[in-house]
């Protein structure tokens, strides 16, 4: 599932909206000397094998030790924990990094856990469970709720990029990688370079294959029979891994937002387009039946007005709020993460109308920041020696990173790695250059407000060593458990398409539920979704395949 970094000269911004966690897929360009990761090459080798015997006893053995969470405003019931992994699978007996856990405890009786994950790649499980709890709360009825940092995001070993994170966004911002290509992919082979001085031991070993196994070691020490889990967004693509790499461990599981598991990411950009295109039209659809749409009462126009806004801005900026200059891309981009949610439409519409009738677009930067604003900084030890290094030691528990630690770039760095890390394809730069032109032309006609923006996402892996094939190859007819897919007529991010496909790539024990409703994901917008995906986590009540949940366009999004 893709979604574009917004990029400004002084300050650049990403967003994950509550549960709904955006993903980052940049697609696949040629590596330095066709090299491929440590962790793809060990998740193909060994991806059929069974993930027991020397040297894993020791982290298989291990039991969480809960305390009240430290740190800014974390809820006084939420308890904190850690488990310890291997760095590397294929060397269990070597280097070991810490997994941050959160949980809240069963109110009565617990039957166990069910593990979340929100999405991204990159996003904090910990940080999102502590702001956005309470939507879970009917399931401590039954379970411990327990959500984790990923190996490689927030406290658990963060990769970082630091100063090359502004220059990938500048370097795929707008159209500059597609008028002067060569110099761009220079310019993203460097970054390359010092992401991994920056992000230490760890990048070679991130990815999903690898968060996967650590879930196995979760549910180990959190002592479950098998494991029950809710995931959103690339949270699917993670159970669905979960779920191949160990089918009879798959508990009660629940993909909502279902990701692509087969496209390459350049197809994965244009579904992102027509889905966001999609969203637009329907926004637009609901914002002419109101008197002070900004666009009037005419959908057809509106449509065209907005495609007028943004080359006008394009080409002639307004002053953004912190005095850089405001463009059309930039208006895609807080359109884009708006359009995530039914909910925020009536502020979207407002935002709009702010900067038609008043030239200011404090409202849609909002948007584009998403309530997460970094400032890449330098993070330096003692005297200026460098960049901090991560905990990764040669010792059992290598401990979490401190909190205030956590690099600024850590997101977009995270949703970098992990998801060029998965990603198996790398055409040379000849072919990124001579495909450009035709692949602009699709993107344009998948969407003529968000191909353009869409676009410059396909240089994001270059200079990344190549991924691994492992989730395209082998993450296909499971035998487990019966999992619940949910897919959302409406959603700009994961398309419906993709929960029917993975569905049927997974096989009979794939369940799907239809919400015929708008936004990224069901659970946290459709009351119905959330009552389903209940029932079935805690009562094993599971609906018919193909059963639907209708439109909920009442409350905040209606007039």
């Amino acid at each position: 599932m893709q979604a574009k970094l917004d990029s400004r000269p002084s300050v650049r911004r990403c967003a994950v909206t509550g549960a709904l966690g955006l993903a980052l897929l940049g697609a696949g360009l040629p590596a330095a000397n066709g090299a491929t990761t440590t962790a793809a090459t060990t998740a193909t080798a060994t991806a059929d094998a069974r993930d027991t015997g020397a040297g894993m006893s020791r982290f298989y053995d291990q039991k969480v030790a809960w305390s009240a969470c430290e740190g800014t405003d974390m809820p006084k019931d939420l308890q904190c924990g850690k488990v310890t992994v291997p760095l590397d699978y294929a060397r269990p007996e070597g280097r070991t990094l810490d997994v941050a856990l959160a949980r809240y405890r069963a109110t009565g009786d617990s039957r166990g856990s069910v593990l979340l994950n929100f999405g991204g790649p990159g996003g904090s499980g910990v940080s999102e469970l502590a702001a956005g709890g309470k939507e879970f709360m009917h399931l401590t009825n039954g379970y411990d709720v327990v959500t984790f940092d990923p190996r490689g995001v927030g406290r658990s070993s963060p990769v970082s990029c630091g100063p090359a994170t502004l220059e990938i966004m500048d370097a795929t911002d707008g159209d500059g990688g597609l008028t002067d290509p060569e110099e761009v992919l220079k310019r993203l082979r460097d970054a390359a370079a010092e992401c991994a001085e920056h992000s230490g031991p760890v990048l070679p070993h991130i990815g999903t294959v690898d968060a996967a196994r650590d879930m196995e070691v979760m549910r180990r020490a959190l002592g479950d029979d098998r494991l029950n889990y809710l995931g959103f967004s690339y949270g699917t693509r993670l159970g669905a891994v979960y779920a191949a790499r160990f089918p009879d461990k798959v508990g009660r599981m629940v993909l909502d937002g279902v990701d692509t598991l087969t496209e390459p990411l350049a197809e994965q950009g244009l579904a992102g387009a027509r889905g966001q295109q999609t969203a637009l039209e329907n926004f637009l659809d609901w914002c002419v039946e109101d008197i002070a749409c900004p666009f009037g009462q005419d959908a057809r126009a509106a449509r065209d007005q907005v495609e007028r806004l943004v080359a006008s801005l394009d080409s002639d900026p307004v002053p953004s709020a912190f005095g850089e200059p405001f463009t059309g891309q930039d208006m895609v981009g807080a359109i884009g993460q708006a359009l995530y949610s039914r909910e925020l439409w009536p502020s979207l519409e407002r935002a709009i109308g702010q900067l038609v009738e008043q030239g200011d677009s404090g409202g849609l930067e909002g948007f584009s920041s998403g309530g997460v604003t970094f400032p890449v900084r330098e993070q330096t030890g003692e005297q200026g020696a460098g960049p901090v290094r991560q905990p990764v030691r040669g010792d059992e528990g290598a401990g979490l990173t401190d909190e205030e630690d956590v690099p600024m770039d850590n997101l977009p760095a995270a949703l970098m790695a992990i998801n060029c890390a998965d990603d198996p394809d790398r055409p040379t730069a000849a072919q990124v250059t001579a495909s450009l032109g035709r692949l602009r032309a699709r993107y344009e006609e998948a969407s003529p407000v968000f191909g353009r923006y869409r676009l410059t996402q396909v240089l994001m892996c270059y200079g990344r060593p190549k991924g691994t094939d492992y989730i395209r190859d082998d993450v296909k007819d499971l035998d487990t458990a019966r999992m619940l897919l949910v897919g959302t007529r409406g959603d700009p991010a994961t398309p419906y398409r993709w929960t029917t496909e993975t569905a049927d790539r997974l096989g009979p024990s794939a369940v799907v539920l239809d919400n015929r409703g708008e936004g990224h994901t069901g659970y946290a917008s459709s009351e119905c979704v959330h009552r389903k995906v209940d029932d079935f986590l805690l009562y094993g009540s599971l609906p018919p395949d193909g059963s639907s949940c209708g439109s909920e366009a009442a409350g905040t999004g209606s007039h």
